[in-house]
């Protein structure tokens, strides 16, 4: 007699998943992200997920394949929360970045920026959150990561950042451009077509400034930043807002932005207010240090180099003041172009402003992961979690030239991504 056997997908899952056989990975010292530190520290892994956290022999189950990287410290994989991966630039000669952006095609694109997402991990960062593209590349880039079919950072991604009109008017000119948008019935319209796309969160341009634009003159007013938020939470989505200079960051933060990008010369009262909200400041101090270092690529003069670095300098003195106030940070690295793999330069940042190099890491990990959504699946090392992990030589809790220069070893979703480790 015929029998079948039907099993739900859930159990299903559960005996593939049991059926793998276990990983182990043995460090000298684990930092879990939650505050703990374990000496000969034992990770196991199966499928893509956290199983068990040990120390010692005891802690290797019978069977499974044993990983030795004890010569390092692991950390939880790192957490970038603004970057812009398909800003890729190919180096012709006689051709600058921003020139060239867009003129590639996006198909194209996506397909070359898979060197973006490659050095993104060997910096050691597993996850990006992408803050604005264009013909909704950074979705594809997403989905062509999430299925495997590219290597890469897990990506949450925002489809084209809202701005508003900049151009005069002109008798034939194009319809407007995806993004652009005017008042609060253009922003709620435009911020449900990105929401309508799949993107999983909203970027706002709140002020000016970007690249050798330094200026920080507020954009949409604060009922627009309340339209854009509103139709966000409404979909259970993030929305960051972009603002160079004070103004926008002020009422970014009084219409309930989740994060706000970059700001500088922020008075007393929106930083305690961003306190008290848990509005998260992602400052993107390093990002004008990556311009002036690669100020020939982009062509910058003099007069452009000392504006970034005056907008470095009042950066970096706000971030000091927010860290003082007790504002919740997490790192981005603002990364494009030649950007890439220097993502985690912002943790010195971090520490030159008054973090500790404990800060610092919580910046790039548990923070990070807050501001997503996923604390109880990123940004730790525990059970249940990803097997988002980074080994570094060195001692990231003395200071932080461990994640930014000593990643030797990167897995992300329990695959081994990076593997520069030294053999015994």
């Amino acid at each position: 007699m015929k029998r079948t056997v039907v099993i739900a997908a859930g159990l299903l899952w559960a005996a593939v998943a049991s059926a793998e056989p276990a990983t182990a990975l043995r460090f000298g010292t684990l930092v879990d992200g939650r505050g703990q530190v374990t000496r000969d520290a034992v990770v196991v892994v199966e499928g893509e997920r956290i199983t068990k956290v040990g120390s010692g022999d005891a802690a290797v189950p019978a069977g499974a394949s044993v990983v030795d990287l004890r010569r390092y410290t692991a950390v939880p994989g790192l957490i970038d929360v603004h970057t812009h991966m398909t800003f890729y630039w190919d180096r012709t000669p006689g051709t600058r970045p921003f020139a060239q952006l867009g003129s590639l095609g996006a198909p194209v694109t996506v397909f070359l920026a898979q060197e973006n997402a490659r050095k993104t991990l060997e910096s050691g960062v597993t996850t990006v959150r992408d803050l604005g593209s264009w013909e909704y590349a950074d979705l594809a880039m997403r989905d062509l990561i999430q299925r495997g079919a590219m290597p890469g950072p897990r990506m949450f991604v925002a489809g084209y950042g809202l701005y508003v009109t900049s151009t005069p008017y002109k008798a034939d000119a194009p319809p407007p451009g995806g993004g652009q948008a005017d008042g609060v019935a253009d922003v709620q319209r435009v911020a449900r077509q990105q929401i309508a796309a799949g993107v999983d969160g909203i970027k706002m341009y709140g002020s000016t400034g970007s690249d050798q634009d330094v200026t920080g003159f507020q954009t949409f007013s604060y009922e627009e930043m309340k339209a854009a938020v509103d139709v966000a939470h409404r979909a259970g989505k993030w929305i960051a807002i972009h603002s160079y200079g004070p103004d926008g960051a002020r009422d970014a933060v009084r219409a309930g932005a989740d994060s706000v990008e970059h700001a500088t010369d922020m008075d007393d009262a929106t930083l305690a207010a961003m306190a008290k909200q848990g509005t998260v400041y992602v400052p993107t101090v390093d990002h004008n240090r990556y311009y002036v270092d690669h100020r020939d690529e982009f062509g910058f003069g003099p007069d452009v180099v000392d504006r970034l670095n005056g907008y470095l300098v009042r950066n970096l003195e706000t971030l000091r003041r927010a860290v003082r106030a007790g504002v919740t940070v997490a790192m981005g690295s603002d990364a494009v172009f030649t950007g890439f793999g220097e993502n985690a330069r912002e943790l010195q940042m971090f520490v030159k402003a008054g973090m500790t190099p404990a800060q610092a890491l919580a910046a790039a990990t548990t923070n990070g992961a807050k501001l997503l959504g996923k604390d109880k699946e990123l940004g730790a090392i525990a059970p249940g979690y990803y097997a988002d992990i980074v080994a570094v030589e060195g001692d990231p809790l003395a200071g932080v030239e461990p994640l930014v220069g000593g990643v030797r070893w990167v897995m992300k979703g329990g695959r081994i991504v990076v593997d520069k480790a030294a053999v015994r």
